[in-house]
């Protein structure tokens, strides 16, 4: 019979590295946590978040114009209940008594489309302004009201009540003073303030208004 033959034996030298127990190996040493990277510069050419539009500013009035109280005297109520105080004022004068109110008005905390000017003689310069564009547009603006709409006696038939309607007796006849004044009665639900020459809007208040 053939001699099996022997196995061969591998010295220790030629196995290779033992393996070394995991309890006696040396734990690598941690690597630096990084810190928060800086925010990122804008691009040149982005626009920034979008910044609401400041109000419009209106153009302030001296100190004195603004401590001048709105009412002389408190007349009797409109039919809707509204209170009715009169400005006395020039007919040259009555258009800026009625912004100095509007002015006011704003100040105190009335929001722009609650109140209504209404002129008797020349239109308000924003009447005229936004007439221009034509007639939808202009009545565009009164049935947004969002802001103060301003109206000749003609067309403040047409528009709506608001809480405070402000009258500026700036000219015209007396028969279109007693017209805007019966339409300014009947839009106004708070209040009504009539800036003009007392006399004259006593005399046409007389007239049945």
């Amino acid at each position: 019979m053939p001699l099996i033959p022997e196995e061969p034996q591998i010295h220790e030298s030629a196995q290779g590295p033992r393996a070394t127990p995991a309890s006696s190996r040396t734990a690598p040493t941690p690597r630096p946590v990084p810190g928060p990277r800086p925010a990122a510069p804008p691009r040149p050419g982005r626009p920034g978040p979008v910044r609401p539009a400041p109000p419009a500013q209106r153009t302030p009035r001296d100190a004195t114009a603004a401590a001048k109280p709105v009412p002389s005297k408190p007349t009797a109520p409109t039919a809707a209940g509204a209170q009715v105080q009169l400005i006395p004022a020039t007919v040259q004068g009555a258009l800026d008594a009625a912004e100095e109110a509007v002015d006011l008005l704003l100040d105190s905390g009335r929001a722009p489309g609650d109140v209504l000017v209404i002129t008797t003689g020349k239109p308000h310069p924003w009447a005229t302004h936004e007439l221009s564009f034509g007639e939808a547009s202009y009545w565009s603006l009164h049935d947004a009201a969002d802001d103060v709409f301003y109206a000749d006696a003609a067309a403040a038939a047409r528009a709506g009540a608001r809480p405070v309607v402000v009258v500026a007796v700036n000219g015209g006849s007396e028969s279109v003073s007693v017209s805007a004044l019966a339409v300014a009665q009947s839009k106004a639900t708070a209040l009504l303030i009539v800036c003009g020459d007392p006399q004259r809007i006593n005399s046409v208040t007389d007239k049945g208004v």
